[in-house]
């Protein structure tokens, strides 16, 4: 049977999961509920089947999963006018707003026994090629597990974690991760421009490269360092170049950045 989807919010993370959603092979029918009728109208001049409401009870009635898909400082105010059809209708909920713990969301819905998923899905989601961090309640049936996983995989890779505390790390990785890597190839478009090199060859050549090295580990069985290795012949040129990044302290400045990424997170989720 075909599931009903309620996404609440129409920005940018839940136009990505309708994209990808109506390119599925399995049909859902999708519903969004927005306050913003300019955003519906988009929404139904992209995607015509999607039924769009402005009412978030009235888009809820009668949905297996309703997606919350809010900036984190509204979700409380979201939440509350719901609690009776959440415990009426007992959908499926998955959070993708950062920082907010399932203890906060079963609070707001004022519903212990909500099945709840919360996720952190990543930018690249927009291009369907994300990675999603998810962590479930114990009241989610492995049906409903299935269900969000097949739901976030519709926007690239998952990873399910044992514990509601990992999605900080996640947070830190994949979450942030993306931006870690337009920040290398910036500098590195920046240098190869200071070589000489045009601003759209240097933007060419840097964008190809970080593509092809992320395809080549994800296609082969060795890690990133025995990867690196392979490509750094002794008193070569790429030896010379990674001589000056890790005598720099790169590495260790990595995993402060990302320690102070997971610090952060901690921090938001306990606002």
């Amino acid at each position: 049977m075909s599931k009903t989807i309620t996404f609440i919010g129409a920005g940018n993370m839940a136009r990505s999961l309708v994209s990808g959603l109506t390119k599925e092979e399995m049909q859902y029918n999708i519903r969004l509920s927005d306050p913003n009728s300019e955003q519906l109208q988009g929404i139904q001049k992209h995607w015509p089947t999607v039924e769009t409401f402005t009412d978030n009870i009235e888009a809820i009635k009668g949905a297996d999963v309703v997606i919350l898909a809010v900036k984190p400082q509204i979700m409380e105010l979201v939440c509350e006018p719901l609690q009776t059809i959440i415990q009426s209708e007992n959908p499926l909920i998955i959070s993708i707003a950062a920082g907010i713990t399932i203890g906060n969301i079963s609070t707001w819905l004022d519903d212990e026994n909500a099945s709840i998923v919360r996720c952190m899905p990543n930018t690249p989601s927009l291009v369907q090629s994300g990675m999603t961090g998810l962590f479930a309640n114990s009241a989610v049936s492995s049906e409903q597990s299935n269900l969000a996983e097949s739901i976030l995989r519709a926007v690239g890779s998952t990873l399910w974690l044992s514990t509601e505390e990992s999605l900080n790390a996640v947070t830190a990785v994949s979450g942030s991760g993306p931006a870690y890597y337009f920040l290398v190839m910036e500098a590195m478009q920046n240098a190869a421009q200071e070589l000489g090199l045009s601003a759209e060859d240097a933007r060419l050549l840097v964008l190809q490269t970080a593509f092809g090295a992320a395809k080549l580990a994800l296609e082969s069985s060795d890690d990133a360092g025995v990867l690196r290795q392979r490509v750094t012949s002794k008193g070569g040129t790429t030896e010379a170049a990674l001589n000056k990044l890790i005598g720099g302290g790169l590495p260790a400045l990595f995993e402060e950045a990302m320690v102070a990424a997971t610090i952060r997170s901690k921090e938001l989720s306990q606002l």
